[in-house]
């Protein structure tokens, strides 16, 4: 299993940087940032430090998406750091939360989406694209590569995961869940004529390590609010008790009364008390190393490939150091 680091792009730049070399130290692979222009610093700069500090961790947005950049330009910024420093660099992409909703925008279409999938892989891998309906192609690439992967919830965006992704991006780290998401997906590829072991599956949630897990439960309950945030389309659409989607996955979004994305992604988000214990317990890793390696176990047992850790804590480097010296051995 691989291991990957997820930051904010706070003020200084330099911590982001810091925290990445790091977690490369520590045995980390992957590096990846949020993405939204409005709330937090431009992440693509910033990438481009980490990969010059760093000489393994490979890096993307978790997650852009087709909008606040046109494709072309998405697909040549990739492009420009792989030529510079190698073949490094992922596209963690889906329908745009955040970096649509806070500009007063609404997220994506999934057929937009699935579009934009293409065109930028092949753009920044040298081949020619459809972009508004116009043939282009980046001239100067060469030998690019670059593995795109869409972030999902619900049974459309997980079929076109399957249809079109390298790999599958699933923002928390229930069992249950992620058996079921990994099912729909890997079902849509080989309905695709793909082969359903080449989509990478990446889980992503907060861990905290240690005892205390009332104190690590409070600073990781942001997430279930972050995570209801991004299914509340899905109980607009299918209601909390539906055979399309998982009940685990939305009936807590029930008592969701709103959200400011001031304290997105945030410990201490007062838009989150609707979350109960029992969501954070199941979305998050938290406690002992010991806890932390059970379940991870679990996960890869159902064919995850890389667990990020989201760090978005008063605890980041002692997560990160303790996964170095104590998880990620266990489960390397």
């Amino acid at each position: 299993m691989d291991f990957g680091l997820v930051l904010q792009t706070d003020p200084p730049a330099s911590t982001v940087v810091g925290l990445m070399r790091r977690a490369e130290r520590n045995g980390f692979r992957y590096g990846w940032t949020f993405d939204s222009a409005v709330l937090w610093q431009e992440p693509f700069v910033i990438h481009s430090r980490i990969l010059e500090h760093t000489s393994r961790l490979t890096v993307g947005p978790m997650v852009t998406n087709p909008s606040t950049r046109t494709w072309e330009v998405t697909a040549s910024t990739f492009a420009t750091l792989n030529d510079m420093y190698g073949n490094r660099t992922v596209c963690g992409i889906g329908r745009g939360d955040s970096a649509m909703r806070v500009a007063g925008r609404p997220p994506n279409t999934l057929a937009r989406l699935g579009e934009a999938v293409d065109a930028i892989r092949d753009l920044a891998e040298g081949r020619e694209a459809s972009v508004g309906g116009e043939p282009i192609r980046l001239p100067w690439v060469k030998e690019g590569k670059l593995p795109v992967w869409i972030a999902a919830y619900g049974p459309k965006a997980l079929a076109l995961t399957g249809r079109r992704g390298d790999g599958f991006i699933l923002q928390l780290a229930d069992p249950f869940l992620t058996e079921w998401m990994i099912k729909a997906v890997r079902t849509a590829a080989a309905e695709a004529g793909r082969d359903p072991d080449s989509v990478k599956i990446c889980v992503a949630a907060p861990a905290y390590v240690g005892d205390d897990l009332g104190h690590a439960r409070e600073q990781c309950r942001w997430f279930g609010g972050m995570v209801g945030n991004h299914v509340a389309d899905l109980v607009a659409r299918y209601g909390t008790h539906s055979d399309m989607v998982p009940e685990a996955l939305t009936a807590y979004v029930e008592q969701r009364q709103g959200y400011d994305y001031a304290h997105h992604g945030r410990a201490g988000n007062p838009d989150t008390a609707f979350v109960p214990d029992e969501i954070v317990d199941r979305f998050c890793l938290l406690g002992p190393p010991e806890a932390h390696i059970e379940r991870l176990r679990a996960l890869r047992d159902l064919g995850v490939d890389q667990f990020a850790v989201y760090a978005m804590h008063d605890a980041r480097e002692e997560v990160i150091d303790a996964y170095g010296s104590t998880v990620i051995p266990a489960l390397s």
